[in-house]
């Protein structure tokens, strides 16, 4: 194959992952948003949605499980006040609002791994572990707010939460993206 039909080859390959990558991420981002949407009793509510469809109330729950989890390993006694609320027992509290679920940056993650052309086992593998260490990260920054509330201590820098959110799983987002270059041009080459 000359060198000009495999480079129109791999533009090709890479134009189609690009409109698979963006077509994806509008789908799960713009996806979620309905849900959202949908499960609230304001506005269009749809019971099925909110009965059926509403994983972003279940990953609020697991982030509050998970960051009372976290935080009791350091021995700060927090508390659920309804089930989207974490407490510290007598201190400050945060509301987990759906802006604190991190769906843009799952959407991101996910669009990436499922547009590549891999086989589907490594797929299922990224896809999990990478969502399992953006809820990690999420876990840790609503501890880390809850203890600098408590202590009346700003955020780093003079940047919110979620901004230190974003940028800590986006920059794991693209480490993971390097691992999974390095490790698909492995299996490629074998």
């Amino acid at each position: 194959m000359s060198n000009e039909i495999k480079h129109e080859f791999q533009m090709k390959q890479f134009l189609i992952f690009v409109f698979k990558f963006i077509f994806l991420f509008l789908l799960f981002y713009y996806g979620t948003k309905a849900v959202i949407a949908l499960s609230a009793t304001e506005g269009h509510y749809s019971s099925f949605v909110a009965n059926h469809l509403d994983y972003v109330s279940m990953i609020k729950r697991s982030l509050i499980w998970g960051t009372r989890l976290l935080l009791s390993v350091f021995h700060i006694d927090t508390y659920q006040v309804n089930p989207f609320i974490v407490r510290i027992k007598d201190g400050v509290g945060v509301r987990i609002a759906h802006g604190c679920v991190g769906y843009g940056v799952y959407s991101f993650w996910l669009a990436y791994v499922l547009a590549n052309s891999w086989k589907i086992k490594m797929k299922m593998k990224f896809i999990f572990v990478g969502l399992v260490l953006l809820w990690l990260i999420n876990v840790l920054r609503i501890s880390l707010l809850l203890v600098t509330m408590q202590n009346n201590k700003p955020m780093p820098l003079g940047l919110n939460h979620h901004t230190w959110f974003n940028i800590v799983s986006y920059v794991a987002i693209f480490a993971m993206i390097y691992g999974f270059e390095r490790n698909t041009v492995k299996v490629e080459n074998n």
